[in-house]
């Protein structure tokens, strides 16, 4: 079968014919996989900003299929089923999965994700454990199911960021996928007063496909709300960037017991410098978001009611490519042309 993997020791990335997976364990489900898409991290692996398997490992944490063969103690899904893939879970034993932090997990979690440490969709075929399947509703198609694992972190930021009374005043900081995901979600459940920040013109005019209302600006016509009122701020600042320089700027944006909302990766290394003299004095809040645990089924949810109102490709920005375009989803991702690559399988 084809898959792209990555050598982290060769900081390469390469097209492969490799073989396909098999059953070997009771509690195994093989995908051939249908639809899978390029996540921000991945390109921040690919660059070497991110940790990630030392041993070559099909890339692809985000992915949808078709079930091809289970194991035989697999009982909640058979051949010929749609299934989605939590890339994530626990290692079932620590004192962080048995509270129900599995995201905590030192070995597990992002320690050993599928795509990131064990080989991913970006394949034609992927073996995965059992209980990180997902079985499709019949209402659900694929093409947009590839969506489920983003919005299923989205989910668990949202429930962090909550309470978000309507009326709230929300910055979201990058247009990528995930902005514009953000963008749908606060749409659907009411939100009107709402400003994107984005630097790519390209990136701009994509989220305006999803005609919320929203204000969609520069980070230069951003600075100017500032000027023009010096007492212009936001309650809740949605960073979907990773970028420390306008995290570091848009916390002076937030009103007193305003809250910053830290979703896009950032690399290992990046630092932030905040005043704890303007956290003390208008007790602001710093809220992390990592990974989607046991969000899944809100997700699914999530994708039955948004339908074509807000997750056909053309309005979310997404192109498909096959998987030997590889390399031209990763530049037009990084020129920001498109505001996610998805690959489709032959």
């Amino acid at each position: 079968m084809l898959a792209i993997q990555f050598s982290a020791k060769e900081q390469k990335l390469s097209l492969k014919t490799i073989p396909s997976p098999l059953i070997n364990e009771k509690n195994e489900v093989v995908i051939r996989v249908a639809y899978a898409g390029v996540c921000g991290t991945d390109l921040h692996i690919v660059e070497g900003a991110f940790p990630c398997s030392e041993s070559a490992i099909t890339l692809g944490h985000e992915f949808c299929g078709v079930v091809s063969s289970v194991g035989s103690d697999v009982k909640h899904v058979k051949p010929g089923d749609n299934v989605v893939l939590d890339p994530e879970s626990g290692c079932n034993t620590c004192d962080y999965c048995h509270n129900g932090n599995y995201h905590y997990c030192k070995t597990g979690a992002l320690n050993n994700a599928v795509g990131i440490y064990r080989h991913g969709g970006w394949a034609q075929f992927c073996k995965v454990p059992a209980e990180q399947v997902h079985k499709l509703p019949p209402n659900i198609p694929l093409e947009r199911a590839v969506l489920t694992e983003p919005l299923s972190c989205i989910a668990h930021g949202w429930d962090i960021a909550s309470p978000l009374p309507v009326g709230s005043k929300i910055l979201i900081l990058g247009s990528g996928i995930i902005g514009n995901l953000w963008v749908s979600i606060l749409h659907l459940q009411g939100h009107r007063d709402v400003i994107v920040s984005e630097p790519k013109e390209g990136r701009r005019e994509l989220v305006k496909n999803l005609d919320t209302g929203f204000d969609i600006v520069s980070p230069a016509e951003l600075k100017a709300y500032r000027t023009r009122d010096p007492d212009w701020g936001v309650d809740l600042v949605i960073d979907c960037s990773g970028y420390v320089p306008a995290m570091e700027e848009a916390v002076t944006y937030l009103n007193p017991g305003g809250k910053l909302c830290m979703f896009g990766v950032s690399s290992p290394d990046a630092k932030m410098s905040i005043s704890p003299y303007l956290m003390f004095k208008n007790e602001l809040k710093i809220l992390g978001i990592n990974i989607n645990p046991f969000s899944f089924p809100k997700a699914l949810h999530w994708l039955n009611v948004m339908g074509s109102r807000y997750l056909t490709y053309e309005k979310l920005g997404i192109k498909i490519f096959s998987l030997k375009e590889y390399n031209e989803a990763l530049q037009c991702l990084k020129k920001g042309t498109i505001s996610k690559a998805v690959f489709k399988m032959e």
